[in-house]
């Protein structure tokens, strides 16, 4: 066997961790690659991402309906949207006001959810009759009209509601900061909206030029406060929120004083007829052509 001097295994050996530590260094995926020049390296695509979606603007934030806040020290605030003819001047005019009140389900504190039924209703109002608009929030938990709408006596309490109380202020205040006709004031509602339509005109019978209270109730004690009213109601026959007899005794006892009452009842309709409310073609103009009469 051939023997190797010291001086001629060292190099060898030596040869030999070498080669043994670079190949340590490489990794199954270097191995597997070309031989490259280590000074220039290929720059690695970035990645791409999606950009943000847009988000569509919601109906409820249309700003022609300015956010506005009626704010009284004694009784708080009352939140409102406020919507003008597309032609308004306010060195013109007078022009007519329609109050439009909402139902619970739109309570709260936000300022747009009284907008979710009836704007479309609203801008034919303020575009194509002229009205300036005024569609308010209730606070939470409180109500139009002084009592609830589940109630079996529905007798008109004897002090208004906060909110109503902050309403009937609202009025006098756009009364004072626009041109408005005061022989042209128009309430309207739906559900709890409709009870506090009732309630208004009963309680303010001199204020209101006409009313539409929609799948609503009153006072039928107390009708004869609004005999001389023009007033268009409307419901659903199988309305199983609000009975439908709500609607009836108030017409019903009208017509007996020969009041100025319209009635729509809807055959095979539930609670949202303010649909089929909103739908009637006559509606508007039938509202809109009424004045305050001297007798109210």
């Amino acid at each position: 066997m051939l023997s190797l001097s010291p001086w001629i295994r060292f190099p060898v050996y030596a040869l030999l961790v070498w080669s043994a530590s670079t190949m340590t260094l490489l990794s199954p995926a270097d191995a597997d690659e070309p031989a490259s020049n280590s000074c220039s390296t290929t720059p690695k695509p970035e990645a791409q991402t999606a950009p943000p979606a847009v988000k569509a603007p919601s109906p409820l934030d249309d700003e022609r309906f300015a956010f506005k806040t009626f704010t009284d020290p004694a009784l708080g605030r009352l939140p409102y949207r406020l919507r003008l003819p597309s032609n308004f001047d306010s060195k013109k005019g007078p022009y007519p006001l329609l109050i439009f009140l909402h139902g619970a389900g739109e309570r709260g504190t936000d300022n747009r959810a009284q907008l979710v039924h009836g704007k479309p209703l609203m801008e034919q109002a303020a575009d194509r009759y002229g009205c300036l608009v005024v569609a308010p929030q209730c606070p939470p938990e409180k109500l139009w009209a002084g009592h609830h709408w589940s109630d079996e006596n529905l007798s008109l309490t004897a002090q208004p509601s906060g909110p109503m109380r902050l309403l009937m202020k609202l009025i006098d205040q756009m009364e004072t900061d626009y041109p408005i006709d005061s022989d042209r004031v128009y309430i309207m509602g739906l559900s709890m909206g409709g009870f506090g339509t009732w309630d208004a005109i009963q309680r303010y019978p001199e204020r209101f030029a006409a009313a539409a209270p929609i799948c609503g109730g009153g006072d039928p004690a107390l009708v004869e406060r609004i005999k001389n009213t023009p007033i268009w109601a409307f419901h659903g026959e199988i309305d199983s929120v609000v009975p439908v007899s709500r609607s009836r005794r108030m017409v019903d006892g009208l017509k007996k004083l020969g009041g100025k009452i319209r009635y729509s009842e809807y055959p095979g309709v539930y609670h949202g007829s303010w649909n089929n409310a909103f739908a009637e073609p006559e509606l508007l103009d039938w509202m809109t052509g009424q004045k305050r009469a001297s007798d109210q």
